[in-house]
């Protein structure tokens, strides 16, 4: 969070950029190279900023990126209305229309279960994260034997902004939209955090060990830059 002179925290700065006003929230950060920004939530925006570098400076950057904050504010908008019938998802690496007929819901080759009272959206996501549950620590520990490696722990999270982690005590947490994803992504982002217990950093070290164990890592990377966005 920013700091005023007196240890408090800054006023909330606002920007008019893409037709609308937002809110900036600004945040310093010892780590950071460069500024960033993230859509917090609507007509909300995250600006991170390096040490030293100017607040004024990053409220420029964020006024020059117009375009990307009309088209994550559409895609935010996208993500949050409600599915129906004919809505298209991502299943197991294929775009998929939701079939609502009666009382049923289906998508794929998968059935959702009975869920009186809930929403399409509702019960089609729990039956993919009851799908994600049972399947990916079972999975993420199959690859893990394979490399040889022992976790302490797999759990399946509803993460916001990340498709796992690694702890340092070795407890690795999936988000359960991989379930959503070709099945190369799913074991990339498996292996990918499963290479830190290796190399508890994102260093060449690092990249050795995930190219040794999943070489077409590049090619997950591009599936999760370009599609990615439309799940998480």
């Amino acid at each position: 969070m920013f700091l005023g002179k007196k240890g408090l925290p800054a006023r909330p700065r606002h920007v008019s950029v893409a037709g609308g006003d937002f809110q900036v929230e600004i945040r310093r950060h010892a780590g950071a190279r460069r500024y960033t920004l993230r859509m917090a939530a609507a007509e909300v925006l995250r600006l991170t900023v390096p040490r030293g570098a100017s607040v004024t400076d990053g409220l420029r950057f964020v006024e020059g990126q117009a375009g990307w904050i009309r088209r994550e504010r559409e895609r935010q908008a996208a993500r949050n209305a409600p599915w129906r019938h004919g809505t298209t998802i991502w299943y197991r690496g294929e775009q998929v229309a939701i079939d609502v007929s009666g009382d049923g819901v289906s998508f794929g080759s998968a059935v959702a279960a009975d869920g009186a009272g809930a929403d399409v959206r509702a019960r089609v996501e729990a039956h993919l994260r009851a799908t994600a549950d049972r399947e990916l620590p079972l999975r993420c520990l199959d690859l893990a034997n394979r490399c040889q490696l022992r976790v302490a722990s797999v759990r399946v999270r509803n993460q916001q902004s990340r498709w796992g982690a690694c702890s340092a005590r070795g407890a690795i947490t999936l988000n359960w939209r991989l379930i959503q994803m070709p099945a190369s992504v799913t074991d990339y982002v498996m292996l990918h955090e499963l290479m830190h217990l290796r190399q508890p950093n994102h260093s060449r070290k690092f990249w050795r060990e995930v190219a040794g164990v999943c070489p077409e890592w590049r090619e997950a990377e591009r599936w999760l830059r370009t599609w990615g966005r439309t799940i998480l």
